[in-house]
C-alpha cells in the first residue's frame, strides 16, 4: 500500500470499520455456531428421552407373557435412511431379570447395570455412543446414538446457521464502502471547489448544508481566506503607495541630473549634483524603510527573544547615532532600570526612528530627551522633542504608512512611525503619541 493510500481518510475508515465489523461478526458467528451446536445436542438428547419413553410405553402395551418364554426382536427393521436428519437409534429393553425383551438390529454397547440417565460410552470397537438409561422396577430401556452421527448432525445444523452470516460479510464490506464514500462526499465537494478556484478568488466557502464535522474545516478556510484577502489588500495598497512615494524622489533625481548635464556653470553643476545626492539619500532611506516593513509584516511573533536592559539599550542607541554637533541637544533620562524580553536589534531600530523624527522636527537649539522608567511595574521607553507638536485629530493617523501630517515641512517617507508601531506590537507593547503640555511631542513605547 502506497503512502497516499495510507494517508487516505477513506482507506482508514474502511480498514477500521471492516476490521471491527469482521471481528465482531466472526465472534458472533463463533458464538452462534457454539450455541447452535449445543442446542442441536440438547435437541438430540431430548429426542433420546422421547424415544425411550415411547419404547417403554409400547413395550408395556405389547409385552410378551413371561410364562411363555417368548422374546421379541425387531430383526426385520428397515434401517434405510428416510431423511438426512433421521435419528439412527440403537435400543435395548430388558425385564427385571435382565433378559432382553426387544432390541434393535444394531444393538447399543454393553451398559453397566449401575448406569442411569445420560452417559457417553465406547463399545469394543472404540466407537463412541451417547446413551440414556431409563425405566422402572419392571423394565429397563437403553437407548443409544452414535456420537459420530450426533456430531455430524450438530455440525451440519450449526454450519447451516453460520454459513449465511459468513456469506453476507463481503456484502457488508461493499455496503460499508458505499456508505463511507457517501459520508465523505462533502469533503470531496469542498476539495473540488477549492481546487477549481483561481488565486484571485478569495470569496468565503459556502457552508450551508455542510455536516457538523466538516463545518469547522470550512470555517477555518473562510478565516484563512479572509486573512489572505486583507493581506493582499494591504500589499496592494502598500505597493501603490510605495510606487507613488518612490516616483517623487526618482523624478527629482532625474531632473537634477539633467540640470547638471545641461549646466555650463560649475557652481550650478555642483548644486545640481548635491541635489542628486540628496534625492538619492531620500530614495535609499525610503527603500530601506520599505524593505524593513516587508520583513516585519509577515511575522506573527519574534522568532527568538532575550532579556534587554532598557537603560543600556538607550545609551547604546545614542552612541551609535554619531550625532556630532547634535550630541549636546540629546539628554538621556534613566529614571528606573528594568528589562524586557525581545529582539535588541529591532528595539534599536525603533529608538533610532523616534530619535531621528525628534531631531528633524525640533528646532536646532532645542533639547531632546530619551528616557526609560517603570510605571506601575510596567516598562516605559520614551522620546520627547521640543517641536511644534501635532494637531490632536492627526495623532491617531501618524502611524499610518506614508502619512506625514498636514503641516510637515521636513522631508521623510512617512514610514518611520509605522515601523516603530509594528516593532512595538511584536514585543507585546504599543506606541503612544501625545502632545506635551510644555510643547513638543512625546513618543512612548509602553509595555503592560
Amino acid at each position: 500500500m502506497n503512502t497516499q493510500a495510507m494517508n487516505s481518510l477513506r482507506a482508514r475508515l474502511l480498514a477500521m470499520l471492516l476490521a471491527a465489523t469482521t471481528l465482531i461478526w466472526l465472534v458472533a458467528t463463533g458464538w452462534g455456531y457454539r450455541d447452535a451446536r449445543h442446542e442441536a445436542e440438547e435437541m438430540l438428547d431430548a429426542q433420546l428421552a422421547q424415544s425411550a419413553r415411547l419404547l417403554l410405553a409400547q413395550t408395556r402395551h405389547e409385552m410378551v407373557d413371561e410364562d411363555e418364554g417368548h422374546i421379541a426382536s425387531i430383526e426385520a427393521l428397515d434401517e434405510r435412511e428416510l431423511h438426512p436428519y433421521e435419528q439412527k437409534l440403537a435400543f435395548r429393553i430388558r425385564d427385571r431379570q435382565g433378559r432382553v425383551l426387544v432390541a434393535s438390529v444394531t444393538s447399543p454397547p454393553d451398559i453397566p447395570n449401575d448406569t442411569g440417565g445420560y452417559a457417553d460410552l465406547h463399545d469394543a470397537r472404540g466407537r463412541g455412543w451417547r446413551v440414556l438409561v431409563a425405566g422402572d422396577d419392571t423394565l429397563r430401556v437403553e437407548v443409544a446414538q452414535s456420537l459420530e452421527i450426533r456430531d455430524e448432525l450438530a455440525r451440519r445444523v450449526a454450519a447451516n446457521l453460520a454459513f449465511p452470516i459468513i456469506l453476507m460479510l463481503p456484502l457488508l464490506g461493499v455496503l460499508i464502502y458505499l456508505v463511507v464514500g457517501r459520508a465523505l462526499r462533502p469533503l470531496n465537494d469542498l476539495a473540488g471547489k477549492m481546487a477549481s478556484r483561481t488565486a484571485a478568488n478569495l470569496t468565503p466557502v459556502e457552508s450551508d448544508g455542510l455536516p457538523s464535522e466538516v463545518l469547522p474545516l470550512a470555517t477555518a478556510l473562510n478565516s484563512l481566506l479572509d486573512r489572505l484577502n486583507h493581506a493582499l489588500d494591504s500589499e496592494r495598497r502598500f505597493t501603490a503607495d510605495a510606487a507613488h512615494e518612490l516616483r517623487t524622489p526618482l523624478a527629482a533625481i532625474q531632473i537634477q541630473a539633467q540640470v547638471a548635464l545641461a549646466s555650463h556653470n560649475e557652481d550650478g553643476r555642483a548644486h545640481a549634483m548635491e541635489q542628486v545626492l540628496a534625492g538619492t539619500r531620500r530614495a535609499t532611506r525610503l527603500v530601506e524603510q520599505l524593505l524593513r516593513l516587508a520583513r516585519l509584516d509577515p511575522l506573527a511573533g519574534l522568532p527568538a527573544t532575550q532579556p534587554i536592559e532598557l537603560a543600556a539599550l538607550a545609551r547604546q542607541v545614542v552612541e551609535d547615532l554619531h550625532l556630532g554637533s547634535q550630541a549636546e541637544r540629546l539628554q538621556v533620562d534613566i529614571l528606573d532600570t528594568t528589562s524586557v524580553a525581545g529582539d535588541p536589534d529591532l528595539l534599536r531600530v525603533a529608538l533610532r526612528n523616534l530619535l531621528d523624527n525628534a531631531i528633524r522636527y525640533s528646532p536646532e537649539d532645542s533639547r531632546i530627551t530619551l528616557g526609560a522608567s517603570l510605571e506601575n511595574g510596567a516598562p516605559r521607553l520614551w522620546v520627547d522633542d521640543s517641536g511644534s507638536g501635532v494637531a490632536e485629530e492627526e495623532l491617531p493617523r501618524l502611524t499610518e504608512r506614508f502619512y506625514r501630517g498636514s503641516e510637515v515641512t521636513q522631508g521623510g517617507s512617512g514610514l518611520g512611525l509605522a515601523i516603530v508601531a509594528r516593532i512595538a506590537q511584536l514585543h507585546g507593547a504599543r506606541l503612544s503619541l501625545e502632545n506635551r503640555a510644555e510643547g513638543g511631542l512625546r513618543a512612548m513605547l509602553l509595555w503592560g
